[in-house]
């Protein structure tokens, strides 16, 4: 790799070959996915071919929640997965959002159980500021979607 030198703090280290970059964002995309493809996955009618897993507490659950997610927090991943889970399925995770590492943790749980896994990156927030609908204690809600998050005049951001 040569050397940058620079006072650019973008270029301060230089960018990697090619060739290590794209096994690095392949092996990102094994890891993660985000809320507009889960969400593309579970409209979609049928079995998306993975399971999606709601970490957080039951209070925050209540407040609301991916419409088919399974509600398994963190700390009873190890003893609980088997139970709500079947090993053969890839699960999906999500949390809060992205200040939020729980689902980080829950997906290392459950792949030192053995199950293939990814995380959504965004979690819950951006699942609602995306405008996807959401379960909550007292029903459904559909919000508005944040402009800042997704196309204002496209069905989807071409990405």
């Amino acid at each position: 790799m040569t050397a940058v030198t620079t006072t650019n703090p973008v270029l301060r280290v230089a960018p990697a070959p090619p060739a290590e970059a794209a096994a690095y964002f392949r092996a990102s995309l094994a890891f993660h996915t985000d809320v507009s493809d889960v969400a593309a996955a579970l409209a979609g009618g049928g079995d998306p071919g993975f399971v999606l897993v709601d970490i957080r507490s039951t209070a925050s659950w209540d407040q609301g929640h991916v419409p088919g997610a399974v509600h398994l927090p963190t700390d009873l991943v190890p003893e609980q997965a088997r139970r709500f889970l079947d090993p053969a399925v890839p699960v999906v995770t999500y949390c809060w959002g992205p200040a939020c590492n729980g689902a980080t943790r829950a997906a290392l749980a459950l792949a030192e159980l053995g199950y293939r896994v990814k995380e959504m990156l965004g979690g819950f927030e951006y699942w609602a500021r995306e405008g996807f609908a959401y379960e909550t204690a007292d029903g459904t809600e559909h919000p508005a979607a944040d402009p800042l998050t997704v196309p204002v005049d496209a069905a989807d951001c071409g990405c």
